[in-house]
């Protein structure tokens, strides 16, 4: 069942609190196990999630979370591009939602958050590294600006497939 149009004024976006590592850990799972949109091949339990979000959070990276009724439905993260201490203006994009939220302008929402908190932060720049077959998620980086920057071919196997990969970027 998918989010009723209507029910987005009921989404509140929030800042991430521990309690959240359970639902995060699931969506994302969801996405490891059914889809092309991450290019994990085995879930993260809950512990390794925590620690991801924990090193986000000592960084002060942005972490948006989306909530509806007291249950998290999306959330979205800028993290740093690459480690090397000359990325540290450049950061990727991540957001994922609950399966039954997705079509009713949540990701909209979150980027749109999420690319306000990554300016206030001082990141420079966004990159999107999106799977080529992800076409929602190419179209919602288009509407905030972001723009191809190449395309990576059979650069990733999953589900015994050869996945291309887009890099867009958009100038914050």
């Amino acid at each position: 069942m998918f989010l009723p149009v209507a029910a987005m004024s009921e989404i509140s976006l929030r800042p991430f609190a521990w309690s959240d590592v359970p639902a995060i850990t699931a969506i994302y799972r969801h996405y490891v196990e059914t889809s092309t949109a991450t290019f994990d091949t085995e879930a993260p339990g809950e512990l390794k999630m925590a620690e991801k979000f924990g090193h986000m959070l000592e960084e002060r990276h942005p972490i948006v979370i989306a909530e509806r009724a007291g249950e998290l439905v999306g959330y979205a993260y800028a993290s740093t591009y690459r480690p090397r201490f000359a990325y540290r203006f450049t950061c990727e994009d991540s957001l994922y939602i609950r399966p039954d939220a997705t079509g009713a302008g949540l990701g909209r929402r979150l980027l749109s958050e999420l690319i306000t908190q990554s300016q206030a932060f001082g990141f420079k720049q966004m990159i999107g590294v999106i799977t080529a077959e992800s076409a929602a998620s190419i179209a919602l980086h288009e509407k905030f600006g972001f723009h191809t920057v190449g395309r990576h071919t059979a650069l990733g196997l999953k589900f015994d497939r050869w996945l291309d990969v887009v890099h867009m970027q958009k100038a914050l």
